[in-house]
């Protein structure tokens, strides 16, 4: 496990420290919500009706900002390759480099969430499951971005590749974030879409690390 802490630790310092990593991620999510009641107009009962989805919306497309340092510099430096003959298997490897895409940004973007909320006339009560609903589903996006990104790891600036790949997975996150959301704000219960939210991130967490190592262990040969 000394493997896995050094590599999230690693990860999660140059994410901190990266030009292109938590700052930008953190800057992107909260630009789309400033800028909207600028487009839109002030009116309160517009902006309390799309609050919902343009807050996941704008989380799904700051994650993506991200996506090319997951995988990206280890495999140009040569990093990977010593993580191949590291004891710990790739799948681990892997979920470390989810994890700490995670914390710069899934994390950061959850944490900041409620104090936007009321730029766009967010009701009090629903600040909480905003801030749960992105906490519990930038995870599952990490997951399947970090998949996405193995699968471009061979591909010189593969940013459009690994949004073309990775936002139609994306999709039930955004269903189901966004109904939780919408769901307290009409005071209607919002556990059934938390549910399905917290089982697409289950079914991402497993199926993400196998599939972004069988994608490098592909690149490999």
């Amino acid at each position: 496990m000394n493997t896995f802490r050094a590599i999230l630790w690693h990860d999660v310092m140059m994410g901190l420290r990266s030009s292109g990593g938590a700052a930008l991620s953190a800057a992107f999510f909260a630009l789309i919500v400033f800028l909207t009641p600028f487009g839109l107009g002030p009116e309160s009962a517009t902006l309390k009706s799309i609050a919902p989805g343009l807050f996941w919306i704008a989380a799904l497309l700051a994650t993506l900002l991200g996506l090319e340092r997951v995988i990206q510099p280890d495999t140009e430096d040569g990093t990977l390759d010593l993580l191949r003959l590291s004891p710990l298997p790739m799948e681990l490897v892997v979920l470390a480099k989810i994890v700490a895409h995670w914390i710069t940004s899934g994390l950061i973007i959850s944490l900041l969430a409620p104090f936007l909320g009321p730029m766009l006339n967010l009701d009090v009560a629903a600040l909480p499951v905003l801030m749960f609903s992105l906490f519990i589903g930038t995870i599952g996006l990490s997951a399947i971005g970090a998949a996405a990104a193995a699968l471009g790891a061979s591909v010189q600036r593969g940013g459009i590749v690994l949004a073309i790949l990775v936002l139609p997975l994306n999709i039930p996150f955004l269903i189901f974030g966004a109904s939780a959301v919408a769901n307290v704000q009409a005071n209607t219960d919002p556990s059934q879409p938390l549910m399905f939210l917290a089982a697409c991130t289950l079914i991402a967490l497993v199926v993400g690390p196998i599939a972004a190592a069988a994608a490098l262990r592909l690149n490999e040969e």
